[in-house]
């Protein structure tokens, strides 16, 4: 089967109505950096959880200032909401398709590490990149679960949606497909997030089950100009038409 690795999104919807579950790789293993988190943001000043946050303001703080093991859940594919989100497009597709997404799309979350897009997590807040109290969590996440997400991944083919920061979280030891998207010969950063969630969102209407059927899918605005192989990475690079 294919599994699309993605990144996860600064934005989040708030809510949620879904029962808790065991998350990818199992709850016990997050309790450490979970707890952490918990406790600054109902111990600690304003201005640590300002900076965890990411936010200048306290006032911008409050939507996530919440009990994250007694709140509402919501899956991870619904929870976040940013450019590669909005062109997803999750409520607009069949029930086909938002199952495919809840079953083989990995998101790599700055505080719960790799889950399941199926998998129910609460509104929270952790800008990328810092640490949580005295936890790095892409380092944490890396030694706890790099053998786990092998063993999870062994048997699948790999997509890397991911943006290259999330390379730190987990990094496949086995065959794996990344893409790059280019427009007037340049990389491009906002269009990347856009068709990241449009690549997903095709796969996911085609049911796409191997990277020859995705190989063989065509997406509009994108046209394949050259594949690149470099040691057990795959690199597709895409022209941008629009």
């Amino acid at each position: 089967m294919l599994k699309i690795l993605f990144s996860p999104s600064e934005g989040k919807n708030i809510g949620g109505n879904e029962e808790k579950k065991e998350l990818l790789g199992s709850n016990e293993a997050r309790f450490e950096i979970l707890n952490e988190y918990n406790n600054i943001i109902k111990n600690s000043d304003e201005e640590e959880i300002c900076k965890l946050f990411g936010f200048k303001k306290f006032s911008d703080c409050i939507a996530y200032i919440n009990d994250i093991f007694n709140s509402p859940l919501m899956h991870a594919i619904q929870r976040y909401q940013g450019v590669a989100y909005n062109y997803l497009e999750y409520n607009s597709l069949n029930i086909d398709a938002q199952n495919y997404l809840k079953e083989n799309t990995i998101i790599f979350s700055n505080l719960f590490g790799a889950v399941l897009g199926g998998d129910t997590i609460p509104n929270y807040k952790v800008k990328q990149g810092n640490d949580i109290g005295k936890i790095i969590p892409d380092k944490f996440y890396r030694e706890r679960f790099s053998y786990q997400l092998d063993l999870y991944l062994s048997n699948d083919e790999i997509l890397d949606l991911r943006a290259g920061y999330y390379d730190k979280f987990y990094k496949p030891n086995m065959p794996y497909t990344t893409l790059k998207f280019l427009k007037g010969g340049k990389v491009v950063s906002h269009w990347a997030k856009a068709y990241r969630g449009i690549v997903l969102r095709e796969i996911a209407k085609a049911n796409v089950k191997s990277m020859d059927e995705f190989m063989a899918l065509e997406i509009e605005g994108l046209i394949a100009q050259e594949i690149k192989k470099i040691k057990n990475k795959t690199e597709i690079v895409y022209r941008i038409e629009i």
